[in-house]
């Protein structure tokens, strides 16, 4: 198999053909922080904004994110997602660490799917606590895994 790229020989933007390789499953895993005051981090934890449970709001706009990558994305394949998390961890007083995973069955891998997840939901909760903290920041979103196994059956 040829060595995937983004470009054709001509030097063109194009899909990268996935089509010769097997399905596998795969899961990505990224994170990134939300950095706000500790007492701003304190009222979401709480639930205790002006615009509501933030928490929840940001989930649900991550899980929606990753399901949409490949209309955010050019280039992205359109994936049937089996599987997309979101979870919130205080990692330190002034920050939420904000982790999603995605997993399929697939020929190709969810990165894109769980950073933007990660993005996207750090994005929403910047606009759900902005109102009450103006010194608000989205730090070191990054892959931290990705996982490929044979599915049973499979060639």
């Amino acid at each position: 198999m040829p060595d995937l790229s983004h470009v054709n020989e001509r030097g063109e933007a194009q899909m990268v053909d996935v089509s010769a390789k097997p399905p596998m499953r795969r899961t990505a895993v990224a994170q990134g922080d939300f950095v706000a005051a500790s007492a701003t981090l304190d009222r979401l934890l709480a639930g205790d904004l002006p615009k509501g449970e933030a928490l929840a709001v940001a989930r649900i706009a991550g899980i929606s994110a990753a399901k949409r990558t490949d209309a955010l994305i050019p280039l992205c394949h359109t994936l049937p997602l089996d599987h997309v998390n979101v979870s919130f961890e205080r990692a330190a007083p002034d920050r939420v660490r904000v982790t999603a995973s995605a997993t399929l069955v697939a020929r190709t891998g969810v990165e894109m799917e769980s950073l933007t997840a990660v993005s996207v939901t750090c994005l929403t909760l910047y606009d759900m606590t902005k109102a009450v903290d103006k010194d608000l920041s989205i730090q070191d979103i990054r892959l931290v895994e990705k996982r490929k196994e044979q599915v049973a059956g499979s060639v």
